[in-house]
């Protein structure tokens, strides 16, 4: 089974990370905040509330950012109601491109997403245009230091996991939605707070990326869209040549 890495070939765009964490930590809040409506506000009593923690952990989200979140949702007295939106498309080198979203006010949301898609050169599609192209899962992201390969295939898989794909920069697990939470949580245990544990989009197919010029409109086509305060996640089949990747990396 290939490895999930699909944002792997675009790290070097996010060398400004720490710039944009305010915007990634008000994301995690917000999805922290809906979770925590959407049911009860404790972490073991409401599966969807325990992934976004583990995302925010994962994330290095402050605890305190993390409580504040969760008591937002119990307050009686004002605050938005969030709803999730889901739109799908085409990138500028057609690649699929999935956007998850929560806001409160889908009016405004789609009018953002659509223009990103129409001023970039992407093309907005119907629900269920794209999704065939991805399978749902769990996905979980450690650093390769944390262990050798061998150890983390047998401790993944001891846990409930389907898949572990390990390189010289990381363990990246693959599981079942439904085992996302269990398998992280076994982890955790043994080898503290993953990079990343969350629910993902896994492109089955890919769309190969191999000259410069297309590379550098798709990488900004896809931060526009991840740069809107109301989208929390997107999701591409894209693939970036290596051979493109290190013409990138030298500008």
């Amino acid at each position: 089974m290939a490895g999930h890495s699909q944002f792997k070939n675009i790290m070097y765009r996010k060398g400004a990370q720490d710039a944009k964490k305010a915007r990634v930590f008000a994301k995690l809040a917000r999805e922290i905040t809906v979770a925590a409506k959407s049911g009860l506000p404790e972490p073991d009593k409401n599966p969807r509330l325990r992934l976004a923690i583990q995302a925010a952990r994962a994330e290095s989200m402050p605890k305190d950012n993390i409580e504040r979140a969760i008591a937002k949702a119990t307050q009686t007295a004002g605050g938005a109601d969030f709803v999730s939106m889901r739109y799908e498309g085409f990138a500028p080198n057609k690649a699929a491109v999935i956007v998850e979203a929560l806001t409160d006010n889908k009016n405004r949301t789609a009018s953002n997403v659509r223009t990103i898609f129409g001023k970039r050169g992407g093309a907005m599609g119907e629900t269920g245009s794209v999704a065939f192209n991805f399978e749902r899962i769990g996905f979980i992201q450690y650093p390769a230091s944390v262990t050798d390969a061998d150890t983390m295939f047998e401790t993944a898989l001891e846990a409930g996991a389907n898949d572990v794909v390990s390189d010289e920069s990381f363990h990246e697990i693959e599981t079942l939605p439904d085992d996302l939470a269990v398998v992280t949580e076994a982890l955790e245990a043994k080898f503290g707070t993953p990079s990343a544990s969350r629910l993902d989009f896994k492109p089955t197919v890919k769309v190969d990326i191999t000259d410069v010029e297309t590379a550098k409109k798709f990488l900004d086509f896809i931060d526009a869209l991840e740069d809107d305060d109301d989208v929390q996640h997107v999701y591409h089949n894209g693939q970036i040549a290596d051979s493109v990747m290190v013409e990138l990396e030298k500008e």
